[in-house]
C-alpha cells in the first residue's frame, strides 16, 4: 500500500501520540520523533520505488521478446521483482 507524504505524516503523528498516551515513549520533543518516524517510513517506500524502477528498466530491454513470446508484462514484473527481493534480501 502506497501512502502520500500527508498520509505518512498523519500516520507518524498518530503513532507518536498513541505511544506517548500509553507510556511506551517519553519525549520532550514529540515533533522530532514524529519527523524521524515519517522519514523512516518514506525511506522504506523509496526502496520499493527504486526497485520498481529497476524492474521496469530491465523489462524494457526485453519487451520485444516478451511481446513475441506472449508473456504478460505485469506477470513478468512480479516475477522479476520477487527474484530481486529474494536475491537482495529486501523486506517490503
Amino acid at each position: 500500500m502506497k501512502l502520500n507524504a500527508d498520509q505518512i505524516d498523519h500516520l507518524a503523528f498518530d503513532l507518536v501520540k498513541r505511544l506517548r498516551e500509553e507510556g511506551a515513549v517519553v519525549t520532550a520533543h514529540p515533533e522530532a520523533l514524529q519527523s524521524h518516524l515519517a522519514s523512516a517510513v518514506a525511506a522504506d517506500f523509496a526502496v520499493e520505488d527504486k526497485l520498481n524502477e529497476e524492474v521496469r528498466g530491465l523489462l524494457t530491454q526485453y519487451e520485444d521478446t516478451m511481446r513475441r513470446d506472449g508473456v504478460q508484462y505485469h506477470e513478468m514484473f512480479k516475477i522479476v521483482k520477487a527474484k530481486l527481493v529474494r536475491e537482495r534480501r529486501i523486506i517490503l
